[in-house]
């Protein structure tokens, strides 16, 4: 998508700081860091949503997850991080395209707004 900031950061149109990169998923560090480690990991593909998760791109969705626990690993995240993915304007989603925040790097408050 032409406006999607996230498939520009892709199309290397917006620099970012690069953790990993394979042909289907890109990682790279939050540029406004709530944790001492936020990294941000997002499909290549344009999916908008947790919400436009199908049978048809699931996989997509696997393999963010061993990429995820992969980046843990190289991060050092021993003991524990959290994963979060906002859907929608209501939950906190700004940007329109898939992605899940790596947050860890300290004990992170257990809260629910």
């Amino acid at each position: 998508m032409s406006n999607c900031l996230f498939c520009k950061i892709i199309a290397g149109e917006i620099p970012s700081t690069k953790v990993y990169e394979d042909d289907t998923v890109l990682a790279f560090r939050d540029i406004a860091p709530q944790a001492p480690t936020h990294i941000l990991v997002i499909p290549k593909t344009h999916i908008g949503s947790v919400a436009e998760i199908t049978a048809e791109n699931s996989a997509v969705v696997a393999h963010i997850f061993e990429v995820i626990a992969a980046i843990a690993k190289a991060e050092g995240l021993k003991n524990g991080y959290r994963v979060v993915s906002n859907c929608g304007d209501d939950a906190g989603q700004t940007v329109h395209h898939l992605h899940y925040h790596i947050l860890g790097g300290k004990k992170l408050a257990v809260e629910m707004a």
